[in-house]
């Protein structure tokens, strides 16, 4: 006979464990640190400039960021911060380093999203962050998932469930029930209409005083910061049904795109969700707010039957909200119905050398077409080792196995980024014809 009291048992044991891989994983202070990089990395594969060029800038002008150079004087390595510095400073062929970035508009937003459990939307999400991270642009990460597998490969483990999105739900809440009440009591016909009435177990958690920066964390990277999740918030699904009893008015599915809204629009470049793997309240709060919707599939049969459900529960639900709710609610910079600048299929752990690897991504073609990005990711032994240290491929160090096998692993994220920065710079131009 098993009760609650036997699961927190067991739950104790593992945070045990938990505590001692993040002190084989991360520094000794159990904190994530940002390795280094290359001059050769540098260069070649984040400026994308030979080597000869890069050495010739720096020679030029003794005021660049010089970095840290090895004992033996072959090799210098630089930080992220030294490497944007490098990247504002330095022109080649009389051309910026600076990525792409329109000015004057938000970021853009992309939701990683399937209900299909290792599909890898995590994986996925985090190498996002961290490609546009090394490509110069500033990343916001919200984890809407209550595993909070990106926070922790993010760094984070001590986080509070009011300080998720969770606490932005709840947040939202009571501020949107206060609005509607006092519109009630301005309305013109100068008659007041009954309060919507939220329980002071609510109230007096204090959510609605927090501002939008008391729930964005900084990272090990420099660029990227994160709204992150923990597992204490896996009960956000109960509490938002119990919301949505107590103000039967309150548009839930665009509370994170309100919270989002108030953010700067300078604050950052990129906004990437990871979803968890249903549709449900937290979810649908990352769909309607995302410009982009990235679907990862893995490359078998049931991983395509699940995306297929997915697809059509989303249509289903994005279309009784259309019909549920007025089209006049203050969604801020996102309405009703929902439309999304782009939606693209992502095929993850692929084995070219696998025939039914192979048939499937044939058939993912056909079926989604041009939706469906022309880069999977493949399944290597580098993104397998990243898996287990909750690092990316970028912050593996080529020198901890062959630089081959990381260069095919990071090869292959690079091109699946490179098609996903070319998707959200193209939402960023129908953006502002929109505006």
């Amino acid at each position: 006979m098993f009760t609650h009291e036997d699961l927190s048992a067991l739950q104790a044991n593992s945070l045990k464990m938990q505590s001692w891989i993040r002190q084989q994983t991360f520094s000794p202070e159990m904190t994530k640190t940002l390795r280094r990089f290359s001059s050769w990395e540098v260069a070649e594969l984040i400026f994308q400039i030979n080597q000869s060029t890069f050495r010739g800038r720096l020679a030029a002008d003794p005021s660049l960021p010089a970095g840290e150079v090895e004992a033996d004087g072959r090799q210098r390595w630089y930080s992220l911060d030294e490497i944007n510095e490098l990247r504002r400073r330095m022109k080649v062929n009389r051309k910026s380093l600076m990525p792409k970035r329109p000015a004057g508009k938000r970021a853009v937003r992309c939701a990683i999203a399937n209900f299909k459990g290792g599909a890898g939307k995590s994986t996925v999400a985090l190498h996002f962050a961290h490609a546009a991270a090394l490509d110069g642009y500033r990343v916001l990460a919200v984890d809407f998932d209550p595993q909070a597998t990106l926070s922790h490969s993010m760094g984070l483990t001590d986080v509070a469930e009011d300080h998720t999105v969770w606490g932005i739900m709840a947040r939202d809440l009571e501020r949107e029930t206060n609005r509607m009440n006092t519109a009630s009591q301005g309305a013109e016909s100068g008659t007041a209409l009954p309060q919507r009435k939220i329980p002071a177990s609510i109230t007096d958690m204090g959510l609605g005083d927090l501002r939008v920066n008391d729930f964005i964390k900084p990272t090990a990277w420099p660029t990227i910061d994160i709204v992150p999740s923990c597992a204490n918030a896996a009960f956000v699904e109960f509490a938002s049904a119990q919301y949505r009893h107590m103000n039967p008015e309150w548009s839930f599915f665009a509370a994170v795109s309100r919270y989002l809204d108030a953010i700067p629009d300078d604050a950052y470049d990129l906004i990437i969700f990871d979803c968890p793997p249903a549709i449900g309240y937290q979810s649908m709060n990352a769909v309607f707010a995302a410009d982009v919707l990235y679907i990862p599939s893995g490359p078998g049969y049931w991983e395509y039957d699940s995306t297929t459900s997915f697809i059509g529960q989303l249509a289903e639900a994005l279309e009784d909200l259309s019909h549920g709710f007025s089209h006049s609610f203050p969604a801020g910079k996102i309405a009703l119905p929902k439309v999304f600048q782009d939606i693209r299929f992502l095929v993850t752990r692929y084995e070219p050398g696998n025939e039914l690897h192979r048939a499937m991504v044939e058939a993912f073609g056909k079926v989604f077409g041009d939706r469906l990005t022309d880069h999977p990711i493949e399944m290597t032994r580098a993104v397998e080792q990243s898996g287990r240290f909750l690092s990316s491929v970028y912050e593996i160090d080529y020198r901890e196995m062959t630089r081959d096998t990381w260069r095919r692993a990071r090869s292959s994220f690079d091109r699946a980024y490179t098609e996903f920065r070319t998707t959200f710079q193209d939402a960023w131009d129908q953006l502002e014809d929109e505006q």
